[in-house]
């Protein structure tokens, strides 16, 4: 059944926000860089984001595509799962079969929950309230494996390979506390009493089989690794506008001017170049931000903030940080816990909740998932300086 369609008057209050919105902050920026250097910045800023960072994170995207397809295909995520399966209940509250949902999407994208929850055989694990939550736990694997392997690629050798793995389990943190929140609303929503004990479900049946591919040995593992491949591609494109447009957006809120002689900004037009508003903020707010994540510097809160509603985008913030120096291995891992847990969440929780036909707690996976993705980043802070120590 078709959605019907929205109908507003053709000019209402919200046209006149809009042009007071976004007059005001391009306003801003053209007073301060100069309006032909504001547009020369802003499309140098685009091109170098799609010509250097978008085909970067393309191509490990079409590698770790490949690779999650071999994994799946020669039954290492249906050996994972059965490992897994068995702690998901006591940590998250839900069925073992929630860990497909979490493999699933660690190896793809948030949307991917969605799919297996409209599953028959996939639902029939869970009960009413507990579906709700699929989405918080989907979301806080999506893009994992594509960020893992991007932030350990960033670094020489195995620099940045620690503080990558103690994001994740970071993020597993942040997952975990997403979940269990969200499932207090959910309970509320559906009226499941307080007492109310969860029944395990034997899946035995469900970890019993996998689909494989037609062919031998070399023919599997072709097909596996060019479908994979072009799931990484498609990958790649989709994530061309959250890169271009946010990204382009947040680095001149984000960096400074070309140069600055006695005290005066000089503006170039080249690509970076910005107003550096969001250090200002993070200065402002560094009394919070240093014991919770321990940034190196006020830039990097232009990551999390990104995080919020592309972590395609903030993932392009990354290398410019490490070569102007900005960040250290600590905020890599802070990076990567935020990164995976939020997934660009503001910009898929809404119609993810409606796939799954609970709108109406749309607000509250957003204030779950909030407070999971800030519990993700504080963990990976606090247990980098304890791994740091040791």
């Amino acid at each position: 059944m078709e959605h019907s369609k929205k109908i507003k008057k053709a000019i209402s209050l919200e046209t006149f926000v809009f042009i007071i919105i976004s007059g005001g902050i391009f306003g801003y920026l053209g007073i301060v860089m100069g309006v032909d250097k504001m547009f020369n910045t802003i499309m140098n800023t685009a091109h170098y984001l799609l010509i250097d960072v978008v085909f970067f994170i393309m191509a490990i995207a079409v590698l770790a595509g490949a690779f999650a397809a071999l994994l799946s295909e020669f039954g290492v995520v249906a050996l994972i799962n059965k490992i897994i399966s068995p702690i998901i209940r006591p940590i998250y509250g839900l069925p073992g079969a929630a860990s497909i949902g979490m493999i699933t999407t660690y190896l793809s994208d948030n949307p991917a929950i969605i799919s297996l929850a409209h599953d028959k055989g996939f639902k029939k694990y869970f009960k009413d309230y507990e579906i709700p939550t699929l989405c918080n736990l989907g979301t806080a694997f999506g893009m994992g494996l594509i960020l893992t392997t991007f932030m350990i690629g960033l670094g020489d050798g195995t620099e940045y390979l620690l503080p990558v793995v103690l994001g994740n389990v970071g993020a597993v943190i942040g997952s975990v506390v997403s979940v269990r929140i969200m499932m207090i609303f959910t309970k509320k929503y559906f009226n499941v009493p307080k007492d109310a004990k969860n029944q395990p479900v034997d899946l035995e049946d469900f970890n019993k089989t996998r689909e494989v591919r037609d062919g031998n040995l070399f023919e599997r593992v072709l097909d596996a690794t060019l479908e994979g491949g072009k799931t990484g591609v498609d990958l790649g494109l989709a994530i061309i506008p959250g890169v271009v447009i946010i990204c382009t957006m947040v680095m001149i809120f984000t960096f400074g001017p070309a140069e600055t002689i006695d005290g005066v900004a000089i503006y170039t037009g080249s690509k970076k170049e910005g107003v550096a508003l969001l250090p200002r903020i993070g200065e402002l707010l560094s009394p919070i931000l240093t014991p919770l994540f321990g940034f190196k510097s006020a830039e990097a809160i232009a990551f999390p903030i990104t995080s919020l509603g592309s972590v395609g985008a903030a993932m392009g913030l990354v290398k410019t940080f490490i070569t102007q120096g900005l960040v250290g291995p600590n905020d890599i891992a802070v990076f990567t816990a935020m990164g995976m847990c939020w997934s660009g969440y503001l910009s898929t929780h809404v119609g993810m909740m409606d796939a799954l036909n609970v709108r109406k707690l749309a607000s509250k996976a957003i204030l779950s998932h909030t407070v999971g993705g800030i519990v993700a980043g504080a963990s990976a802070h606090y247990l980098y300086l304890l791994f740091s120590r040791l």
